[in-house]
């Protein structure tokens, strides 16, 4: 499960619900809640969470 950032318990907690969303500028995301508060969390997935830039070519035959 992903740990995020509460801002409202202002400690790091566990993503309760969490859902991956894509942002507008292409980059993944989770959103979720606290399981503590119920406030909303979001994280920003770091550079290794998005899809490769050049996948494999498929082998010739």
């Amino acid at each position: 499960m992903p740990e995020g950032y509460c801002v409202k318990c202002k400690a790091k907690q566990p993503i309760a619900d969490g859902v991956e969303e894509t942002m507008k500028n292409g980059r993944k995301a989770i959103k979720g809640k606290c399981p503590t508060c119920g406030t909303v969390m979001f994280k920003i997935l770091g550079k290794a969470a998005a899809a490769p830039a050049n996948p494999t070519p498929p082998p010739q035959v």
